[in-house]
């Protein structure tokens, strides 16, 4: 409820204190800092601790549905432990989220301050289904992943399309998006590229600015979706492509020197007014920094970027890099404090204080700053900093004001006719012919294509022998690991095993084949290239999309934003971090266009 008030002169106002008075920082008519500073004055030090923790939260309430889990619930969070944010592992459908923001929002404003939530959540608007990384579900408007954004390479496209992500994100109360990657694409073995804009750092530069401003606008206020860039100085090149969520992939590597070059995108950002900024995980390893994880590294937060760059929002860390994360009668995933692996959990919290970060990514203890400040490690003032540039930018977004949502109007918006719409013509502007021509028939053979979809097109069959044409939808190599979550990486050789390859290649042969192959990294596609009647890239695209451009119906005008390699040789013999850096591509940056359009180093 936003229980209004009138001030004496007529000014409407929430109660938030509960005192009948407006105060300073419920005064909609005060600047934001004078707002801010009035509130940070009131608070107490276990107060500024809970807003400095970004949790995680499930909606609706775990604990009564699965009983004995310990999965907190919203009134754990909130009232139990005083937290304001927090990122959504989960969104049901637009309407219950709505509801759910609301009755959230009803708890945060029964406490002393009534100081707002602000939900986050993770990108929601694609194909990928990775617990840590990017999330499907809850009805929105699909377009292809971020690295399809890039390869329409359309920056007012990108834009208007972030615009309607955040439209719908605002629309069931998620005011924080934990994105845009500006990670650069130079290390083909890594697991998310997917999520970042590709290879080539000026199409980057470009597309980040885009999407940056779609969703925030020019600037940040109550119509904005607040963005947080990850993950500084750059997640790109992961030594020997592994990631930094696993112990294999704790290091950033330069063994071209190439440092400067990934904070390009970064500084397109900065430009773009992100709100706030996500460290990685990783050490950059050989840089000259502190070879300690970024999360903890001062040299890379205060130096680098409130230093040099004069960043002055909310640093977030990526989340549970201190404690870990436990899914109670699943599995435990081990913190990723990568360098400071021997330091106890106090001292990682005052090493990761001290480097600058405002909020700890992942945290639900608040106890855990606390102890940092009674132990005289950190002073209240340091607290103090911290708790000012979060509480500026729910202040920003309008929170104070109004934090509900329509369900109705969530439930109407969220994934309407019109949204959907643009989400297919956005992905139908990023699928880039890679070689051959259309394929064409009535009787068609299909893989990893819905029959029922496939069935509008065609009489669908089961054996290639007894088709006109065959389509199919392959997903780019990669090596299945163990884990619960590391199968869902993929990670390792981009070569198709040599029994897949011949299994494809002896399809081909048999019938005129369009291989549309899912490229959420640059698979080696060497042994198809020379069978497949037709060869498409795509970036998460429906099966309707991909049929229109297989069988001749729609035109393809993607191109690739980054180099597809000849051969895992000339993966491994690359360098990590420069652009451009394999032998002889098969396809290169900027394919179909003559010779690429990439800047190359």
């Amino acid at each position: 409820m936003l229980n209004l008030l009138r001030h004496h002169d007529g000014t409407p106002f929430r109660d938030l204190n509960h005192n009948g008075t407006m105060e300073p920082y419920e005064d909609p008519r005060l600047p934001v800092g004078e707002r801010v500073e009035d509130l940070v004055n009131r608070m107490t030090l276990a107060e500024k601790a809970a807003l400095m923790c970004h949790g995680r939260m499930m909606p609706g309430n775990a604990r009564q549905a699965l009983p004995g889990n310990g999965i907190p619930t919203g009134a754990d969070l909130i009232a139990g432990r005083g937290l304001t944010a927090f990122a959504m592992m989960a969104v049901p459908d637009a309407r219950a989220m709505a509801e759910w923001n609301n009755h959230v929002q009803d708890l945060a404003a029964a406490e002393r301050l009534g100081i707002p939530v602000t939900l986050a959540s993770d990108p929601r608007h694609g194909f990928t289904a990775n617990p840590a990384t990017a999330h499907t579900g809850g009805g929105f408007s699909a377009g292809p992943e971020p690295i399809g954004l890039a390869a329409t390479d359309d920056p007012a496209l990108v834009e208007g399309y972030a615009a309607l992500i955040g439209r719908e994100l605002r629309a069931v109360g998620i005011r924080l998006a934990i994105h845009p990657m500006a990670d650069l694409a130079t290390e083909p073995r890594w697991a998310r590229i997917s999520g970042t804009f590709g290879e080539d750092a000026d199409r980057a530069c470009r597309m980040i600015t885009a999407y940056i401003r779609g969703l925030q606008g020019e600037a940040i206020g109550p119509d904005s979706v607040a963005c947080m860039t990850k993950h500084f100085p750059g997640g790109g090149p992961q030594a020997h492509g592994e990631d930094s969520h696993f112990v294999a992939g704790r290091r950033l590597v330069y063994p071209g020197g190439a440092f400067d070059h990934h904070l390009l995108p970064f500084e397109a950002a900065f430009r773009a007014g992100t709100a706030q900024i996500m460290p990685a995980y990783a050490i950059p390893s050989g840089a000259g920094l502190s070879e300690v994880g970024a999360n903890f590294n001062r040299d890379v937060i205060t130096g680098l970027l409130r230093g040099r760059y004069g960043f002055d929002g909310v640093v977030c860390t990526d989340f549970n890099a201190i404690t870990g994360t436990e899914v109670p009668g699943v599995t435990t995933f081990p913190p990723r404090h990568w360098g400071v692996e021997e330091l106890s959990v106090a001292e990682q919290v005052v090493l990761t204080l001290d480097a600058g970060a405002d909020q700890l990514g992942g945290e639900t203890d608040p106890g855990l700053i606390l102890a940092a400040v009674h132990s005289g490690a950190v002073s209240e003032a340091r607290i103090d900093e911290s708790a000012r540039r979060i509480l500026r930018d729910k202040f920003r977004l309008g929170l104070f004001e109004d934090p509900y949502v329509d369900p109705d109007a969530a439930a109407e918006l969220v994934g309407d006719a019109a949204g959907r719409d643009r989400g297919r013509r956005v992905q139908r502007r990023s699928l880039v012919h890679l070689s051959g021509h259309p394929v064409a028939g009535q009787r068609l053979y299909v893989e990893g294509i819905d029959p029922a979809v496939a069935a509008r097109y065609g009489t669908v069959v089961e054996r290639p022998e007894d088709a006109d044409a065959a389509v199919l939808r392959i997903a780019a190599p990669y090596e299945k690991r163990e884990g619960f979550l590391e199968q869902f990486f993929h990670s390792g050789s981009l070569e198709f095993p040599a029994v897949e390859a011949e299994r494809l290649s002896s399809l081909a042969a048999a019938v005129p084949t369009c291989f549309a192959v899912h490229l959420d990294r640059p698979a080696v596609l060497t042994p198809l290239t020379g069978q497949a009647a037709f060869l498409i890239g795509e970036f998460g695209a429906a099966d309707e999309v991909v049929l229109d451009a297989a069988l001749g119906r729609a035109p393809l005008t993607g191109t690739l934003p980054f180099d597809l390699p000849s051969s895992m040789a000339a993966v491994e013999d690359a360098r990590e971090d420069i652009p451009f850096d394999t032998r002889a591509p098969l396809f290169r940056c900027g394919h179909p266009t003559a010779g690429g359009t990439a800047s190359r180093r």
